[in-house]
Protein backbone atom coordinates (compact mmCIF):
# COMPACT_ATOMS: atom_id res chain seq x y z
CA UNK A 1 0.00 0.00 0.00
CA UNK A 2 1.25 3.20 -1.02
CA UNK A 3 1.70 6.13 1.79
CA UNK A 4 2.46 9.63 1.26
CA UNK A 5 3.90 10.79 4.61
CA UNK A 6 3.24 14.55 5.64
CA UNK A 7 5.90 17.24 4.53
CA UNK A 8 7.95 17.10 7.32
CA UNK A 9 11.69 16.33 7.31
CA UNK A 10 13.34 14.55 10.49
CA UNK A 11 16.84 16.01 10.78
CA UNK A 12 19.29 12.93 12.38
CA UNK A 13 22.58 14.35 13.46
CA UNK A 14 24.38 11.28 14.42
CA UNK A 15 26.67 10.65 11.56
CA UNK A 16 26.10 6.62 11.99
CA UNK A 17 22.91 7.15 11.07
CA UNK A 18 24.21 9.05 7.60
CA UNK A 19 25.92 5.60 6.93
CA UNK A 20 23.09 3.50 6.64
CA UNK A 21 20.51 5.86 5.22
CA UNK A 22 22.67 7.33 2.29
CA UNK A 23 24.99 5.51 -0.43
CA UNK A 24 28.61 6.70 -1.09
CA UNK A 25 29.63 9.60 -0.26
CA UNK A 26 29.60 13.61 -1.76
CA UNK A 27 31.86 14.17 -4.67
CA UNK A 28 35.15 16.32 -3.67
CA UNK A 29 34.69 20.07 -3.83
CA UNK A 30 36.00 21.15 -7.29
CA UNK A 31 34.84 18.50 -9.49
CA UNK A 32 32.92 20.75 -11.49
CA UNK A 33 33.70 23.08 -14.41
CA UNK A 34 31.40 25.84 -16.09
CA UNK A 35 30.77 28.20 -13.09
CA UNK A 36 31.95 26.04 -10.11
CA UNK A 37 33.22 27.87 -7.17
CA UNK A 38 34.06 25.61 -4.13
CA UNK A 39 35.51 26.56 -0.81
CA UNK A 40 38.89 24.40 0.28
CA UNK A 41 37.04 22.44 2.74
CA UNK A 42 36.65 18.80 2.55
CA UNK A 43 33.29 17.90 0.82
CA UNK A 44 33.75 13.83 1.44
CA UNK A 45 30.61 14.42 3.94
CA UNK A 46 29.10 16.99 2.40
CA UNK A 47 25.24 16.69 2.05
CA UNK A 48 25.63 13.49 4.66
CA UNK A 49 25.21 14.79 8.15
CA UNK A 50 21.52 15.74 7.95
CA UNK A 51 19.20 12.86 6.64
CA UNK A 52 15.52 12.84 6.68
CA UNK A 53 13.86 9.66 8.19
CA UNK A 54 12.18 9.06 5.55
CA UNK A 55 12.37 10.86 2.10
CA UNK A 56 8.91 11.72 2.10
CA UNK A 57 8.56 15.68 1.48
CA UNK A 58 5.98 15.69 -1.94
CA UNK A 59 7.13 16.61 -5.33
CA UNK A 60 6.34 18.61 -8.00
CA UNK A 61 3.11 18.07 -8.09
CA UNK A 62 2.16 15.70 -5.40
CA UNK A 63 -1.46 16.48 -4.76
CA UNK A 64 -3.28 16.66 -1.81
CA UNK A 65 -7.07 17.31 -2.60
CA UNK A 66 -9.54 15.07 -5.08
CA UNK A 67 -8.40 11.52 -5.53
CA UNK A 68 -5.37 11.62 -3.07
CA UNK A 69 -5.32 8.91 -0.63
CA UNK A 70 -7.13 9.73 2.85
CA UNK A 71 -5.23 10.15 6.11
CA UNK A 72 -3.29 12.86 5.18
CA UNK A 73 -2.96 15.88 8.30
CA UNK A 74 -2.93 19.60 7.41
CA UNK A 75 0.70 21.03 6.06
CA UNK A 76 3.32 21.65 9.11
CA UNK A 77 5.91 23.73 9.67
CA UNK A 78 9.28 23.57 7.59
CA UNK A 79 12.52 23.10 9.40
CA UNK A 80 15.08 25.28 8.58
CA UNK A 81 19.34 25.40 8.85
CA UNK A 82 21.33 27.96 8.71
CA UNK A 83 25.51 28.28 7.72
CA UNK A 84 28.15 29.28 5.69
CA UNK A 85 28.44 28.25 1.36
CA UNK A 86 31.44 26.63 0.91
CA UNK A 87 30.69 25.94 -2.63
CA UNK A 88 27.86 26.69 -5.38
CA UNK A 89 27.20 26.17 -8.68
CA UNK A 90 24.96 26.54 -11.37
CA UNK A 91 22.76 24.16 -13.64
CA UNK A 92 19.57 24.85 -15.87
CA UNK A 93 17.37 26.91 -13.82
CA UNK A 94 18.52 25.82 -10.69
CA UNK A 95 21.42 27.05 -8.06
CA UNK A 96 23.03 24.11 -6.19
CA UNK A 97 24.75 25.46 -3.01
CA UNK A 98 26.41 22.90 0.00
CA UNK A 99 26.53 24.95 2.96
CA UNK A 100 28.45 24.49 6.64
CA UNK A 101 25.66 24.14 9.73
CA UNK A 102 26.06 23.23 12.67
CA UNK A 103 24.09 19.52 12.00
CA UNK A 104 27.01 19.21 9.24
CA UNK A 105 27.21 19.58 5.57
CA UNK A 106 24.44 20.31 3.66
CA UNK A 107 23.57 20.34 0.05
CA UNK A 108 20.53 22.07 -1.19
CA UNK A 109 19.10 23.46 -4.72
CA UNK A 110 16.89 26.37 -5.41
CA UNK A 111 15.39 28.39 -8.17
CA UNK A 112 18.69 30.51 -9.25
CA UNK A 113 19.91 33.05 -6.94
CA UNK A 114 22.58 35.09 -6.41
CA UNK A 115 24.87 33.80 -3.67
CA UNK A 116 28.80 33.66 -2.90
CA UNK A 117 31.22 31.49 -1.10
CA UNK A 118 30.90 32.78 2.37
CA UNK A 119 27.60 33.99 2.88
CA UNK A 120 25.48 33.13 5.29
CA UNK A 121 22.26 31.39 4.31
CA UNK A 122 19.25 29.86 5.42
CA UNK A 123 17.76 26.82 4.21
CA UNK A 124 14.61 25.11 4.55
CA UNK A 125 14.89 21.00 4.24
CA UNK A 126 12.16 20.63 1.99
CA UNK A 127 11.94 17.79 -0.75
CA UNK A 128 14.61 15.39 0.35
CA UNK A 129 16.44 13.72 -2.41
CA UNK A 130 18.52 10.61 -1.67
CA UNK A 131 21.59 9.53 -4.48
CA UNK A 132 20.16 11.97 -6.45
CA UNK A 133 21.67 12.33 -9.69
CA UNK A 134 21.60 15.69 -11.50
CA UNK A 135 22.52 15.41 -15.26
CA UNK A 136 23.26 18.72 -16.04
CA UNK A 137 26.43 18.94 -13.46
CA UNK A 138 27.35 15.13 -14.36
CA UNK A 139 26.87 14.79 -10.15
CA UNK A 140 26.02 12.75 -7.66
CA UNK A 141 24.57 13.85 -4.42
CA UNK A 142 24.05 11.16 -1.84
CA UNK A 143 21.32 13.81 -0.49
CA UNK A 144 20.12 17.16 -1.59
CA UNK A 145 17.32 18.90 -0.36
CA UNK A 146 15.22 21.09 -3.28
CA UNK A 147 13.82 24.10 -1.35
CA UNK A 148 11.29 26.70 -2.12
CA UNK A 149 13.59 29.54 -1.70
CA UNK A 150 17.20 29.40 0.19
CA UNK A 151 17.70 33.11 1.43
CA UNK A 152 20.41 35.00 2.87
CA UNK A 153 20.56 35.33 6.88
CA UNK A 154 18.73 38.36 7.77
CA UNK A 155 16.59 38.35 4.37
CA UNK A 156 13.11 38.72 4.90
CA UNK A 157 11.79 34.90 4.89
CA UNK A 158 10.26 33.99 2.14
CA UNK A 159 6.29 32.97 1.69
CA UNK A 160 4.97 30.01 3.03
CA UNK A 161 6.62 26.96 1.84
CA UNK A 162 5.60 24.96 -0.97
CA UNK A 163 6.59 21.67 0.81
CA UNK A 164 4.68 23.34 3.91
CA UNK A 165 2.11 23.76 1.59
CA UNK A 166 1.75 21.03 -0.62
CA UNK A 167 1.32 19.10 2.76
CA UNK A 168 -2.24 18.11 2.16
CA UNK A 169 -3.26 21.44 1.53
CA UNK A 170 -2.94 22.31 -2.17
CA UNK A 171 -4.87 20.76 -4.79
CA UNK A 172 -2.95 18.04 -7.05
CA UNK A 173 -0.23 19.03 -8.17
CA UNK A 174 2.67 21.46 -7.32
CA UNK A 175 6.87 22.03 -7.60
CA UNK A 176 9.07 22.56 -4.77
CA UNK A 177 10.48 25.05 -5.95
CA UNK A 178 9.40 28.71 -7.09
CA UNK A 179 6.46 31.23 -5.69
CA UNK A 180 2.61 30.12 -5.34
CA UNK A 181 0.97 29.36 -8.31
CA UNK A 182 -2.10 32.15 -9.68
CA UNK A 183 -5.95 30.16 -10.11
CA UNK A 184 -7.16 30.43 -13.55
CA UNK A 185 -10.79 31.93 -13.34
CA UNK A 186 -11.84 32.26 -16.70
CA UNK A 187 -12.84 29.22 -18.90
CA UNK A 188 -10.46 28.20 -21.58
CA UNK A 189 -12.32 26.73 -24.65
CA UNK A 190 -10.64 23.06 -25.81
CA UNK A 191 -10.16 22.26 -29.15
CA UNK A 192 -11.79 19.52 -31.24
CA UNK A 193 -11.20 16.37 -28.82
CA UNK A 194 -10.03 18.03 -25.77
CA UNK A 195 -11.14 17.62 -22.25
CA UNK A 196 -11.30 19.90 -19.55
CA UNK A 197 -9.28 19.58 -16.50
CA UNK A 198 -12.18 19.30 -14.49
CA UNK A 199 -13.47 16.09 -16.59
CA UNK A 200 -10.29 14.75 -16.71
CA UNK A 201 -10.53 14.44 -12.78
CA UNK A 202 -14.02 12.90 -12.99
CA UNK A 203 -13.58 10.52 -15.77
CA UNK A 204 -9.79 9.41 -14.68
CA UNK A 205 -10.80 6.14 -14.09
CA UNK A 206 -12.11 5.90 -17.60
CA UNK A 207 -9.16 8.04 -19.40
CA UNK A 208 -6.78 6.10 -17.16
CA UNK A 209 -3.70 4.88 -19.80
CA UNK A 210 -5.11 6.98 -22.78
CA UNK A 211 -4.21 9.84 -24.47
CA UNK A 212 -5.59 13.17 -23.70
CA UNK A 213 -5.34 16.37 -25.04
CA UNK A 214 -6.40 19.38 -22.78
CA UNK A 215 -5.58 23.45 -23.08
CA UNK A 216 -5.34 25.44 -20.53
CA UNK A 217 -2.60 27.87 -18.66
CA UNK A 218 0.64 27.24 -17.15
CA UNK A 219 0.56 28.36 -13.56
CA UNK A 220 3.47 26.72 -12.61
CA UNK A 221 6.57 25.52 -14.36
CA UNK A 222 9.72 23.81 -12.93
CA UNK A 223 12.37 22.40 -15.23
CA UNK A 224 14.87 19.38 -15.10
CA UNK A 225 13.54 17.50 -12.28
CA UNK A 226 14.61 13.97 -12.33
CA UNK A 227 14.83 14.35 -16.20
CA UNK A 228 11.39 16.10 -16.72
CA UNK A 229 10.17 19.52 -16.80
CA UNK A 230 7.29 19.48 -14.47
CA UNK A 231 3.96 22.11 -14.94
CA UNK A 232 0.94 22.54 -13.37
CA UNK A 233 -2.32 23.63 -15.97
CA UNK A 234 -5.82 25.11 -15.11
CA UNK A 235 -8.50 26.56 -17.36
CA UNK A 236 -10.82 27.23 -15.30
CA UNK A 237 -12.71 24.21 -14.58
CA UNK A 238 -12.83 22.41 -11.61
CA UNK A 239 -12.52 24.01 -8.27
CA UNK A 240 -10.04 24.44 -6.11
CA UNK A 241 -11.40 22.97 -3.00
CA UNK A 242 -10.99 19.52 -4.43
CA UNK A 243 -8.23 20.75 -6.53
CA UNK A 244 -9.92 19.68 -9.45
CA UNK A 245 -9.04 22.68 -10.88
CA UNK A 246 -5.32 21.79 -11.45
CA UNK A 247 -3.55 19.16 -13.16
CA UNK A 248 0.09 18.13 -13.53
CA UNK A 249 1.94 17.64 -16.10
CA UNK A 250 5.36 16.28 -17.68
CA UNK A 251 6.90 16.61 -20.31
CA UNK A 252 10.47 16.72 -21.99
CA UNK A 253 9.30 20.10 -23.43
CA UNK A 254 9.59 23.48 -22.21
CA UNK A 255 6.97 26.35 -21.36
CA UNK A 256 6.86 29.29 -18.80
CA UNK A 257 4.46 30.91 -16.30
CA UNK A 258 1.27 32.39 -18.38
CA UNK A 259 1.29 30.39 -21.61
CA UNK A 260 -1.65 28.81 -22.80
CA UNK A 261 -0.79 25.69 -23.94
CA UNK A 262 -2.63 22.70 -25.64
CA UNK A 263 -1.10 19.24 -24.69
CA UNK A 264 -1.25 15.52 -25.48
CA UNK A 265 -0.13 13.13 -23.13
CA UNK A 266 -0.88 9.64 -21.25
CA UNK A 267 -3.29 10.05 -18.09
CA UNK A 268 -1.69 7.90 -15.23
CA UNK A 269 -3.30 7.11 -12.02
CA UNK A 270 -1.59 6.50 -8.94
CA UNK A 271 2.11 7.45 -10.46
CA UNK A 272 4.33 7.16 -7.25
CA UNK A 273 8.04 7.85 -8.68
CA UNK A 274 9.89 7.67 -5.25
CA UNK A 275 11.59 9.58 -2.66
CA UNK A 276 7.69 10.85 -1.96
CA UNK A 277 6.78 11.60 -5.77
CA UNK A 278 3.28 10.63 -5.68
CA UNK A 279 0.37 11.51 -7.71
CA UNK A 280 -3.24 10.57 -7.77
CA UNK A 281 -3.29 11.74 -11.67
CA UNK A 282 -0.67 12.76 -13.93
CA UNK A 283 -0.24 13.41 -17.29
CA UNK A 284 3.15 12.03 -18.48
CA UNK A 285 5.68 12.70 -21.21
CA UNK A 286 3.40 15.45 -22.85
CA UNK A 287 3.83 17.13 -25.79
CA UNK A 288 2.79 20.82 -25.65
CA UNK A 289 2.30 23.37 -28.65
CA UNK A 290 1.28 27.30 -28.21
CA UNK A 291 -2.04 27.89 -28.75
CA UNK A 292 -2.92 30.23 -31.48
Amino acid sequence: MKKIAAAIVCVTVAVAAVSACSTGSAPAAGAETGGASTAAADANAAGAAIVPAAAHAQAPGAAGGAGQGAGQGPAQAVQTVTGTVLETMDAATYTYVRVKTDKGDVWAASSQFKVAVGDKVVVPLEMPMENFRSNALKRDFPLIFFATRITKEGEAPAAESAIAAMGGALPPGHSPTGSARATVTEVIPQPAGGTTVAALWTNRKALAGKPVTVRAKVVKFNGGIMGKNWFHLQDGTGTEKDGTNDITVTSAAETKVGDIVTITGTLVLDRDFGSGYAYAVIIEDAKIVPAK
